[in-house]
């Protein structure tokens, strides 16, 4: 595959701090998260998923929601991004200076309804109540499809279905759409197919892929998507991530395995690794516990060179 058939630059959408955070049982002071989050935008993150407006009985972790997006500095370039849950959680994010309210929506009913107790018409007219009032005050509305690429409850998911949903949702005002591989039961050639349906429902809109890497495949489903012409991933520093609804899913894609890999390939992301890398190492201290990056455990390909250089 040649680089011509590659998106020049990838935007790296860093949710660390809400999805990697929000599964840890040992609370993150909230000094520590914005510190975090500053230490990223710094390293070139220009969208970082800062937090979530969810309840604090639903994710305790989150419960400094408002405290964070106070603390952390308005950056030139950098958007802040809140996960929301209703229209009260989107009013208070934006109340807080988010740039852009994200919902998530499951692609089964079944899914959807052990997650939030609704159904997917349900959350759809959710959605658009919060698009309304985001679109007041000239923040974005975006929306990703959790379970998009597989449901541990209904197995397979039709792209028809996932595309249908795109489409439907980017008539209520969704300025975006990301798909999830939410537990790690995609490959490259289902990936290859859900891009295209999906696009060619929702036009020019901007799609991003949200990918776990569970069984392993979190990288070749990215760059099979960026064969599609994707050029946008969420992905967590250091491997962090999973979902609390259910056993069986593990870290989102790291984002310095993401960004070693583009620039491996000549593909421009504007982060610096070593600045990602850090961060990781840190938070990877401060857990006490080995991360499941890539390449924060084995470091480059021309930092295993010069080691082994005469």
């Amino acid at each position: 595959m040649s680089l011509s058939k590659l998106p020049r630059r990838v935007r790296v959408i860093e949710v660390g701090p809400r999805d990697g955070f929000q599964m840890e049982s040992r609370f993150v002071p909230t000094d520590r998260k914005v510190e975090v989050i500053e230490q990223l935008a710094a390293a070139g993150l220009v969208a970082i998923e800062a937090t979530s407006f969810v309840h604090p009985r639903v994710i305790p972790q989150m419960a400094d929601a408002a405290e964070v997006m106070a603390a952390i500095r308005d950056r030139q370039g950098v958007r802040w991004i809140a996960l929301v849950p209703n229209l009260k959680g989107a009013e208070r994010a934006i109340a807080a200076g988010a740039h852009e309210v994200r919902l998530v929506v499951c692609a089964t009913e079944a899914y959807n309804q052990r997650n939030v107790g609704l159904t997917i018409d349900e959350s759809a007219s959710r959605f658009a109540t919060i698009a309304e009032r985001a679109a007041v005050a000239s923040v974005s509305a975006t929306v990703v499809f959790g379970v998009a690429l597989g449901c541990p409850i209904e197995g397979d998911v039709p792209v028809d279905h996932v595309a249908s949903l795109a489409e439907r949702f980017v008539a209520l005002g969704a300025s975006e759409v990301g798909i999830a591989d939410s537990y790690g039961l995609s490959n490259p050639v289902h990936v290859r197919e859900a891009v295209r349906a999906v696009r060619s429902a929702i036009g020019d809109r901007i799609l991003w892929l949200h990918l776990h890497d569970t069984r392993g495949l979190g990288l070749a489903n990215a760059l099979a998507a960026m064969q599609e012409g994707v050029d946008a991933f969420d992905t967590a520093f250091g491997g962090l991530g999973g979902t609390p609804i259910m056993k069986g899913a593990s870290g989102n894609i790291a984002t310095e395995d993401l960004v070693y890999m583009c620039h491996e390939m000549g593909i421009e992301t504007g982060v610096d690794l070593a600045r990602v890398r850090a961060v990781s190492a840190s938070i990877q201290d401060w857990l006490g516990r080995t991360l499941p990056s890539h390449v924060l455990g084995a470091g480059t390909r021309d930092e295993l060179m010069a080691l082994n250089r005469d």
